[in-house]
C-alpha cells in the first residue's frame, strides 16, 4: 500500500470513519496516487488496463489493480528523474506520437459516426439487393500425379466404382479423405482448368483427366445453384467494417485537401531521413 495510502488508512481507523468513497464519488478523475507533483488517477489506470496484452487481459481484477498501479507510479518515479529535460529526438518523438494518437481518435469518431441503422441497409442493398445472381457449384474430385492414373481412374468411375471411396483411397490432395469433396464454391475460386472441367459439365456427370499445377484431377459436378444472397445480421460486421473503412478513408481526403498546406520549397536529401546524427545537434 502506498504510503499516502498508509497515512490515510491509519487516520481513518483511529477516527472510526473506515468508509469507502460512494460508488457515485469515484470517477475517472479520482486520484488514486502521486508521485511527487504527479497525480495518477483511476482513469489513468483504466487506459492502461485496456491497452494491456490479451494474456493479461484475463488476470483478476484485483491483481490488474495493484499491477497497473504499480507500473504507473513506476513509470511516473522515472519519468520525474529528468523532468522536461528530453533529447531532441525524444520531443519530436512525443510530437509525432500525439499528432498520430489525435488523429487516430478524430478518425475513430468518423468512423463511429459513420455507422447508422440506414447507412448499414443501403450498405447491404448496394452490396447484394441490385446484385446480379450468381451460380455457385458443389464438386469434388481425385487428383493424383500422372495422367495415366488419371485415366485409370476414369476407367473404374465408368465401370462403376464409388467416386467418394476412390478419393479416399487414391486421392492425394487433403480433400481426399473427406471423398474429395471441395463444398460450394463460385466462378473465380478455383484455378481456370479446373473451373472449366466444372462448367462444363452436369450434376452427375465425371470429368476426363484435368491438368493443373497441382497435378492431374479427375471431376464430378454434385449439384449447382444460385446463390442466395445472405441475411443482413450475417454480414453486418463485414458491411461495418467497409462503412467505417470508407468513411476514414474520405475523411482523410477531405480534411487534408482543405487543410492550409504548405510546403517550403527547400532541397532536402532524402538520404538525411537516415542520419540521426542530425538529432544530436
Amino acid at each position: 500500500m502506498p504510503k499516502a495510502f498508509r497515512s490515510m488508512f491509519a487516520f481513518v481507523l483511529s477516527t472510526g470513519l473506515a468508509l469507502p468513497l460512494a460508488a457515485e464519488e469515484i470517477g475517472p478523475d479520482t486520484v488514486v496516487a502521486r508521485v511527487g507533483e504527479t497525480s495518477i488517477t483511476l482513469g489513468h489506470m483504466i487506459v492502461m488496463r485496456a491497452q494491456l496484452p490479451p494474456e493479461y487481459q484475463q488476470l483478476p481484477d484485483d491483481v490488474l489493480y495493484e499491477a497497473v498501479l504499480d507500473q504507473l507510479i513506476r513509470q511516473s518515479a522515472v519519468a520525474d528523474s529528468i523532468g522536461d529535460d528530453l533529447s531532441l529526438g525524444a520531443r519530436l518523438a512525443l510530437e509525432n506520437e500525439q499528432r498520430s494518437y489525435i488523429a487516430g481518435e478524430a478518425l475513430s469518431r468518423v468512423a463511429q459516426e459513420a455507422v447508422t441503422d440506414e447507412t448499414i441497409q443501403a450498405a447491404y442493398e448496394a452490396a447484394y439487393a441490385a446484385a446480379e445472381p450468381e451460380r455457385e457449384y458443389n464438386a469434388a474430385h481425385i487428383l493424383v500425379k500422372t495422367e495415366d492414373e488419371a485415366k485409370a481412374i476414369r476407367a473404374e468411375l465408368d465401370g462403376g466404382a464409388d467416386f467418394a471411396e476412390l478419393a479416399k483411397t487414391k486421392s492425394t490432395g487433403p480433400s481426399g479423405p473427406n471423398g474429395g469433396d471441395l463444398g460450394w464454391f463460385t466462378k473465380g475460386m478455383m484455378v481456370k482448368p479446373f473451373e472449366d472441367a466444372v462448367l462444363g459439365l452436369e450434376p452427375g456427370q465425371v470429368s476426363d483427366p484435368v491438368e493443373t499445377q497441382f497435378g492431374w484431377h479427375v471431376v464430378t459436378l454434385r449439384d449447382s445453384r444460385i446463390k442466395q444472397a445472405p441475411a443482413l445480421d450475417e454480414v453486418r460486421d463485414d458491411l461495418v467494417q467497409q462503412i467505417q473503412r470508407d468513411a476514414m478513408e474520405k475523411a482523410m481526403e477531405d480534411l487534408t485537401a482543405a487543410a492550409d498546406i504548405e510546403r517550403p520549397e527547400v532541397q532536402v536529401d532524402p538520404a538525411l531521413l537516415n542520419d540521426r546524427s542530425l538529432l544530436d545537434q
